[in-house]
């Protein structure tokens, strides 16, 4: 049996994040299908997939990991959130606006947002949910050009990855680690098999 491969994601730095939100912006303006210019003159609703947050002293980007197990998926009562093609995906059509997979999102990443209705009237909403979809919407191609939260960024602090890479690139951070805390023991003179306390 082959074995599956894990899921892209967007993995964010926050020793590089300035917390500037071009991400934020970059993802509203790609999901609503136009450039600050026109979407300002249009009065268009910019509603990102993504929000930057600071929480003790650190800013981060949050969004959708797209869990291996996702709880999301599990508790939709009518499928729109489901795993496919390396990701998980919401069917906005077939959602219902109930908030059950934004209850369960352990990072907080899926909102639920009101849109309306063609008659304009607002006696009934029509909810629904909004989540990272990697920027699949303009492409059915999951790869680090479409995703646009991670081409505005302009330190780099955003990156896309599948568990493999993001997992060599963990080794190779480690490693380094390692290899400085070597290099300072030798500088300041430590021996093997000496007591330092």
């Amino acid at each position: 049996m082959e074995r599956q491969k894990e899921n892209y994601f967007i993995y964010a730095d926050p020793d590089k994040c300035i917390g500037c939100k071009s991400c934020e912006m970059a993802c509203g303006l790609s999901h609503a299908g136009a450039d600050i210019y026109t979407a300002v003159l249009a009065g268009l609703q910019v509603r990102p997939r993504n929000t930057v947050v600071q929480a003790e002293g650190i800013l981060m980007t949050i969004q959708c990991r797209h869990c291996e197990d996702a709880l999301c998926a599990k508790v939709c009562p009518t499928g729109a959130v489901y795993q496919a093609e390396g990701m998980v995906k919401l069917e906005k059509g077939v959602c219902i606006g109930c908030k059950a997979c934004s209850m369960v999102c352990p990072f907080g990443a899926i909102t639920i947002r009101t849109e309306m209705n063609e008659h304009g009237n607002r006696r009934t909403k029509k909810a629904k949910a909004l989540k990272c979809d990697l920027c699949t919407h303009n492409s059915n191609e999951i790869n680090e050009e479409n995703c646009a939260c991670v081409k505005s960024c302009p330190v780099g602090a955003l990156s896309l990855v599948d568990y493999e890479s993001y997992r060599k690139m963990l080794h190779m951070a480690r490693g380094k680690e390692i290899a400085q805390a070597h290099i300072g023991k030798k500088s300041v003179g430590f021996k093997r098999g000496e007591n330092y306390e």
